[in-house]
């Protein structure tokens, strides 16, 4: 078996335990090429097949192929030897927004939060221990967070991924805390684990999450849970503002109603 082919399924076409994949259903190649062009991003914008092999754990000659024949397909161009993504991956992403309920569902409730707050609001669900942007409504203060459709976001540097981990296992946050790679944005990061599962904790006990200048400086957010009828935390609901406008005290009696109204009224819509 070559190397493009080495999977973790099981040997007896079993289920690959919990949530898993029996091995007659699992298209190895498939996998090989999404984690391909996962392997791209602002650090790794261009790549030679040696790269992409030390960055996906195939190897050079499987790389190669892979990265040509997605060429081929259009979802990547080449100079020399280096290769970079295509605007055609992009069709993959927007599917989604295209798509998924979610979204459509949500836009009506923030189009009333920024009608009752004048504030940008967004919508957000977790993808892995990143923060995704799924929804927005309102013209957004000029900022550099990039909180734009289909933005990722480390869930710890946001109001909304704080308050989704709180919805977590406490082992298995904590669990994360200590292997995550804690990047000091702002002067202000937290990078303690033991103070963000604080913050975290807190937010698990009040229903919503106040951050400050995590991501960027001078900057608040603040957010709540979105839950299905099913008590189950499917996503959040949250904005951000500069930090110099008011107090704490004053941006929740101000923004706080708006948002719980909304997620309260979504309980049996998500």
């Amino acid at each position: 078996m070559s190397d493009v082919e080495k999977i973790d399924a099981p040997e007896d076409g079993s289920e690959a335990g919990e949530g898993g994949l029996a091995r007659r259903d699992w298209i190895a190649g498939l996998e090989k090429g999404l984690l391909i062009l996962e392997a791209f991003d602002y650090d790794n914008q261009r790549m030679t097949s040696a790269q992409v092999a030390a960055r996906t754990g195939l190897s050079r000659t499987a790389a190669r192929r892979y990265l040509l024949t997605l060429e081929h397909l259009g979802y990547l161009h080449s100079e020399g030897k280096t290769f970079a993504l295509t605007p055609r991956v992009l069709k993959v992403g927007w599917s989604y927004f295209d798509s998924a309920p979610l979204p459509r569902i949500l836009q009506p409730h923030l189009q009333q939060i920024t009608g009752q707050t004048g504030e940008a609001v967004y919508a957000s669900v977790l993808d892995g221990w990143d923060l995704v942007f799924i929804a927005r409504n309102g013209t957004s203060r000029v900022m550099t967070t990039g909180f734009v459709l289909g933005a990722r976001v480390p869930a710890q540097l946001a109001s909304p991924g704080i308050v989704m981990l709180g919805a977590l296992p406490e082992q298995q946050v904590r669990e994360w805390l200590a292997t995550c790679a804690m990047t000091p944005f702002t002067p202000h990061t937290i990078t303690d684990p033991d103070r963000l599962y604080e913050l975290i904790a807190q937010a698990r006990q009040q229903g919503y999450a106040l951050v400050e200048q995590q991501l960027q400086t001078g900057v608040r957010g603040i957010a709540v849970p979105l839950k299905n009828r099913h008590a189950k935390v499917v996503g959040a609901l949250s904005l951000s503002f500069p930090l110099a406008v008011e107090s704490q005290e004053q941006t929740l009696a101000r923004v706080l109603p708006a948002l719980q109204q909304a997620a309260n009224a979504l309980i049996h819509q998500v």
